[in-house]
């Protein structure tokens, strides 16, 4: 509370110089000794106190100016906006000229009270008195263009239909910063309990939140703060703020765990550069795991807390960047969540112009790669007051934010929302997997990688959960991906997931059997292209070139039968000629990357080996394929 005497001693002066005069707005001696009572509580830190005789002081004398003036700016320290401003309302009926900073303190409560009209006349008043810093004249700009905003904001407002996720997720505690796994399978999310802060997480059952649950005690512990936590897309490994543990650099550091079966292992520190001895929380990771979003104080930002992104390579985390001034301003900017297209950004900020206190923002990546100026989400999303942790599931649709002012269980609960649809980022869907062995049918710990193929980059890399087999990834609408899943010992899979040109209705599910490798298995190379009629390789196909590549380094024994096959269209030996072409061309690529010929046959089948009808489109897509046989070992 200190910074309310100084504040007062600031804004009021000309007290001393009117105590030393008595040159009061008032005679009355009763109002100038309880105005000299309250000033010496302020010097006593008794601020209850200082506002008793304050109060005293106006109640002998309601023209005492100065009285009306350092009660409004107690008030105003004090946080009862509403007060505070019928204060400086006095002082401006009593005295327009008294004090040009009652304007701005006016302004200022009056947008926290969502009084943006007046504010806006006060505000442009203030800006009228000459010598004002430039400091405070930005200031006083800066809550003007709040008030432009917030005026049309209201007259236009968005969609909004807050639901509480009801008692199986709230309680009387707090709970807020819930984050979801992109199946929306899991939310995890903070509760605060006995102003420790721990996780907890709800399963879905039958599109229905279960009963929340402690999260894990290797995580959560009784003496510190677990918060601010952003989840993988699989749920696999969970990014969390922690608070003055004793293996932290900084105040507050973020860690990471990494889910063991049912459990999760122990966090461990992201350490230099990412952790410093300042203040970094609240990460967010991007879909591929590669980019780590957070807020810090550290030294380079724009001012007060900033977001930074740091990129992962092959030897750590590499030194953050600040996201800029696109992003970042003067003032605070934080929550933030990217979400899985990676090019959508959600965050909140007191900076940009706003209904006063931290609004919610998104800003778009462009195509040079840099990020837009800021979109104010609107009204009612936005309030007066302070909206901040919304995160997204991973269509898109939904929104999960936290609240203390909708009536719910009590203190913070956590809602959904439909977003409003230019809100919403790209459309993302998923691939959930689980893999096996094709004899034993024993789940399978194998690599998993997804490959965007017009850029040929990996987006996804992750080894499937060795007790159950499963994964998750997401995938952005308008691409063309290819999975590759491999193990030492067994035939690669390969998938094909092309999402150029249409939204898919639902994600793909899918349950993968790898086989030995053994004399007679084959494997579809489901990512090697040809244009209609033709045998020269697209470049789409390198990726997948490049897998069958390392599956013959890897196992340099294996000798591989590639085959050509075509659907029943057209003419037999067109169709018998195209698809040898084909083979020969997979062929001549694998000899030019080093692979022995000699281990190498190619064939032709044309239609004779169809693996499904030929009566639909989907069907003869099929047929038209390419595949390698193990021939010996």
């Amino acid at each position: 509370m200190r910074v309310i005497f100084f504040s007062v001693l600031l804004f009021l002066t000309s007290n001393y110089i009117f105590a030393q005069q008595r040159q009061y707005s008032t005679a009355d001696r009763e109002a100038i000794k309880y105005f000299a009572m309250a000033n010496q509580s302020l010097d006593d830190h008794l601020y209850d106190d200082a506002v008793g005789n304050l109060q005293k002081a106006i109640a002998a004398d309601d023209k005492f100016v100065e009285a009306h003036a350092v009660l409004g700016d107690l008030l105003r320290q004090m946080r009862n906006y509403k007060a505070s401003i019928e204060q400086f309302h006095k002082v401006i009926t009593l005295n327009p000229e008294f004090n040009r900073a009652v304007y701005l303190k006016a302004g200022e409560m009056e947008i926290n009270s969502a009084k943006y009209e007046i504010a806006q006349q006060h505000l442009e008043k203030y800006l009228t008195y000459p010598n004002i810093t430039a400091q405070n004249t930005d200031y006083a700009k800066k809550l003007i263009a709040d008030c432009k905003f917030s005026i049309q904001a209201i007259a236009h407002p968005v969609a909004f239909k807050p639901i509480n996720l009801g008692p199986e997720i709230n309680t009387g505690a707090d709970e807020y910063l819930p984050v979801a796994t992109a199946d929306e399978g899991t939310l995890i999310f903070t509760r605060k309990i006995n102003n420790n802060e721990d996780f907890y997480k709800s399963d879905k059952l039958n599109n229905k939140w279960q009963t929340a649950t402690y999260l894990s005690s290797l995580i959560n512990t009784p003496q510190y703060n677990e918060g601010a936590e952003s989840i993988s897309q699989d749920g696999k490994y969970l990014f969390f703020t922690g608070c003055n543990r004793p293996d932290g650099l900084g105040r507050c550091d973020i860690y990471i765990a990494q889910k063991k079966g049912d459990d999760w292992g122990k966090p461990f520190d992201l350490s230099p550069p990412v952790n410093t001895s300042g203040w970094e929380s609240q990460p967010s990771i991007s879909a591929d795991g590669k980019t780590l979003y957070f807020v810090s104080n550290r030294k380079g930002g724009y001012g007060g807390y900033d977001i930074w992104k740091s990129s992962l390579s092959e030897k750590g985390w590499g030194e953050p960047v600040n996201l800029g001034p696109n992003i970042n301003t003067v003032y605070d900017e934080q929550s933030p969540f990217i979400h899985p297209d990676d090019s959508t950004f959600y965050f909140c900020s007191n900076g940009w112009p706003g209904l006063g206190g931290k609004d919610l923002f998104i800003s778009r990546l462009s195509n040079d790669g840099k990020w837009q100026k800021p979109e104010n989400l609107g009204y009612p999303i936005n309030s007066n007051g302070d909206e901040n942790g919304m995160t997204l599931t991973a269509n898109g649709s939904y929104a999960f934010f936290s609240s203390n002012n909708l009536n719910g269980f009590g203190g913070y609960d956590i809602y959904t929302f439909i977003l409003p649809p230019n809100l919403r980022p790209q459309l993302v869907t998923y691939v959930k997997g689980t893999v096996s062995d094709a004899k034993t049918k024993e789940p399978l710990e194998a690599a998993v990688e997804i490959i965007d193929l017009q850029k040929n980059e990996a987006v996804y890399q992750d080894y499937s959960d060795d007790a159950q087999g499963n994964f998750l990834a997401t995938l952005t609408a308008g691409k063309n991906y290819g999975l590759n899943i491999s193990k030492s010992g067994y035939l690669f899979y390969s998938a094909n997931f092309s999402l150029i040109g249409h939204e898919p209705k639902n994600p793909f599910d899918i349950s993968v059997l790898l086989e030995p490798i053994e004399i007679g298995n084959k494997v579809v190379l489901n990512n090697i292209f040809f244009d209609t009629n033709k045998f020269d390789l697209q470049t789409e196909s390198v990726a997948e070139l490049q897998q069958l590549v390392s599956f013959l380094t890897v196992n340099p024994t294996v000798h591989i039968e590639i085959s050509g096959h075509t659907d029943n269209v057209g003419n037999d030996q067109l169709n018998q000629t195209l698809s040898e072409n084909r083979a020969k061309s997979v062929y001549q690529y694998l000899v030019s990357s080093k692979i022995i010929a000699d281990r190498l046959i190619y064939k032709g089948y044309g239609k004779t080996q169809p693996i499904a009808p030929n009566t639909t489109e989907e069907d003869r897509k099929n047929n038209r394929r390419t595949e390698f046989k193990i021939i010996s070992k």
